[in-house]
């Protein structure tokens, strides 16, 4: 059996339009110093692909508009909800002061294996969203915000290197936090 591959118009969800009226899950993802533009462009189109309800930018993360994030977000820096903040740890202490569950995306001595989050769901849902904090791509999420987290998963490794890029790392959280909170 051929296994024909769609056109560019049956890959077409919406428009961008539509997509502004779609229900956005209670998750943000903030970018804590991620340098790289194209890193922040497709953490931008993953964001957009999991209906994630914001995306943060803090310190000397790249912004829109930016030819390098537009160059891997393709759009998606005009779908997603986003904004730049200068202070990380600040925004994530006014965010769990406001109710959010602070998730920390790092790996620690007392990381939650990514595919142990189910057992958080119930947790997560009883607070007002989950913000899913990502870091730099040399020095990871500002230790101070990781010491104030609610939560800091990791990522399993089991091949020679002993991370991913911030952009896959955070493509992956993003899907499973999709799949815990997708039906909320």
């Amino acid at each position: 059996m051929e296994k024909k591959k769609k056109n560019i118009l049956e890959l077409t969800n919406c428009t961008l339009e539509e997509y502004h009226d779609l229900h956005k899950l209670p998750i943000a993802v903030m970018a804590d110093n991620v340098r790289s533009a194209q890193n922040i462009g497709a953490m931008l189109r993953t964001a957009d692909a999991f209906l994630i309800g914001e995306f943060i930018m803090a310190g000397i993360s790249a912004t829109p508009p930016s030819a390098e994030i537009s160059k891997t977000a393709l759009g998606a820096e005009q779908s997603v909800s986003w904004r730049h903040v200068e202070d990380a740890l600040a925004e994530a202490e006014a965010m769990q002061r406001d109710g959010w569950m602070v998730c920390v995306l790092e790996q620690t001595h007392n990381s939650v294996d990514l595919r142990r989050l189910p057992l958080q769901r119930d947790a997560m849902r009883q607070r007002r969203g989950v913000l899913l904090v990502v870091g730099n791509e040399v020095h990871g999420v500002n230790q101070q915000i990781a010491d104030m987290a609610d939560l800091t998963i990791e990522i399993p490794m089991h091949g020679t290197k002993h991370s991913l890029n911030v952009s896959t790392s955070a493509g992956i959280a993003m899907w499973e936090l999709y799949k815990l909170l997708g039906d909320a």
